[in-house]
């Protein structure tokens, strides 16, 4: 499948679900509202799955939120999962590192498993068809521009 800057990478090729349906669920959040992912069809939705532990994942989550700040009202969505088993830590990471979508709570990991998750932080991005178009698995200072890049072209689609 060819992106807005060249091929997709090796990683991206090895995930199983690019370029299928994004699977739907139902998760609670940490608010305690429901959200089901087909309530943003028609929404480019980044779709995060991240952990308390995780190194990485307090500052992606800050950087995403800024984006969907500044893209909302062009569609762009965000739902971040968490996959603690501790629901108390994943709450206490989540008011620590504070974000403008909603927050959901995966402690089954029944989600996770059904996107196939092997790393955290792992952002997937899901075009407004509801098909999942990129997947990232780590976050690194400097990822920005790329998720950036792949998150215009898809509102412009």
């Amino acid at each position: 499948m060819l992106l807005g800057a060249g091929l997709c990478s090796a990683a991206e090729l090895r995930y199983g679900l690019q370029g299928q349906a994004a699977p739907d669920f139902a998760l609670r959040a940490t608010s305690g509202t429901n959200f089901r992912l087909s309530e943003h069809r028609g929404d480019v939705t980044l779709l995060v799955f991240w952990g308390s532990r995780c190194g990485q994942c307090g500052a992606q989550l800050a950087m995403l939120s800024r984006m969907v700040d500044t893209y909302r009202s062009a569609g762009l969505a965000a739902l971040a999962v968490n996959v603690d088993d501790d629901q108390v830590a994943a709450a206490e990471f989540a008011m620590a590192h504070p974000v403008s979508f909603p927050v959901l709570l995966d402690p089954a990991k029944t989600v996770a498993r059904q996107y196939r998750v092997d790393n955290l932080p792992m952002l997937l991005l899901v075009d407004r068809a509801g098909v999942i178009r990129h997947v990232h698995r780590d976050y690194r200072s400097g990822s920005d521009a790329r998720y950036l890049d792949q998150i215009k072209v898809l509102l412009d689609e």
